[in-house]
């Protein structure tokens, strides 16, 4: 499945299936030796006052903390299957609603609360999370400027700059996310503003790299528009893959509001992975260790 090219994996675990391993994940999401994703969902048996648990993991493995198009993804195919417009999703970042948005089609889901203080993104030290210093402005890119850190479920650091475009993210997306303060890495945004209500985000995940739309990144985008004062509470973010929109109700909370996301679904294609992949896959990890 994807949302505006984020694409994944999911995994049916209800039936007590053995879940990947880290090493099979990385094989699955290989894109040219498995399936290819961005992220692996997997799916646990339900709790109670929710639709389902969810596990969700980066390409390389690790585990991913949040993912916002992912989690729309598994709404829409949960919908489908329960034949409702409104699931609950458990998952590491907590309860998350999910309602199918009016007439469109598109899914909506809330993701909880913005988390703007630095034990709770988390950082590894005190810092301004408003105008963090990641030490990409003192190599030569004074157009990146300070970051906005904020944790949506997950850790971000988002960049205001001139011109998304022109970023060369390949180069420090990868910089910023593996900076020491964070805890464990971050997700790592370059906007661009074209007025108050919309905006042009590009994208680095951590664990994964480039990707065509980042929901949580969103999100995080928003958050810190309205946090630096640059934008309303309703905007619409502009992505490789197409547009999300971002209401952050309550923005000035001081619990941090929710945030909801709205946007696309799609389902790519679906059936059972063979034992033999895996089976290759060790094969191929006996040969290298030789």
């Amino acid at each position: 499945m994807h949302g505006l090219g984020n694409d994944f994996i999911v995994l049916d675990g209800r039936d007590g299936s053995p879940v990947p391993d880290a090493q099979q994940m990385q094989a699955l999401a290989h894109r040219h030796l498995g399936l290819g994703c961005d992220q692996l969902m997997v799916l646990m048996p339900a709790a109670e006052g929710v639709d389902v648990c969810l596990d969700m993991f980066n390409a390389d493995g690790s585990i991913a903390g949040a993912c916002g198009n992912g989690t729309r993804c598994v709404a829409s195919l949960l919908m489908a299957e329960k034949t409702t417009d409104r699931v609950v999703i458990r998952t590491i970042a907590g309860d998350l609603p999910c309602w199918r948005s009016g007439t469109t089609g598109q899914i909506s889901v809330q993701m909880g609360p913005v988390h703007t203080a630095w034990q709770d993104i988390p950082l590894t030290r005190e810092s301004d999370t408003l105008h963090l210093d990641l030490g990409l402005a003192d190599a030569g890119l004074a157009d990146l400027g300070l970051a906005v850190a904020v944790s949506v479920g997950n850790p971000h650091a988002v960049f205001f700059v001139r011109d998304a475009e022109a970023v060369d993210i390949e180069t420090y997306g990868p910089l910023a996310e593996q900076h020491p303060i964070f805890s464990d890495r971050a997700n790592i945004e370059f906007v661009s503003l074209k007025n108050r209500r919309e905006m042009r985000m590009r994208v680095w995940e951590r664990g994964v790299g480039v990707t065509m739309a980042c929901g949580s990144g969103a999100c995080a985008a928003a958050a810190a528009g309205v946090l630096r004062g640059l934008c309303d509470n309703q905007v619409k973010i502009e992505l490789d893959g197409g547009i999300l929109d971002i209401h952050w109700q309550q923005a000035d909370s001081p619990a941090g509001g929710q945030i909801i996301m709205t946007g696309p679904v799609a389902t790519v294609a679906s059936g059972i992975i063979p034992a033999r992949f895996f089976a290759a896959l060790a094969t191929r990890t006996a040969r290298a260790e030789r």
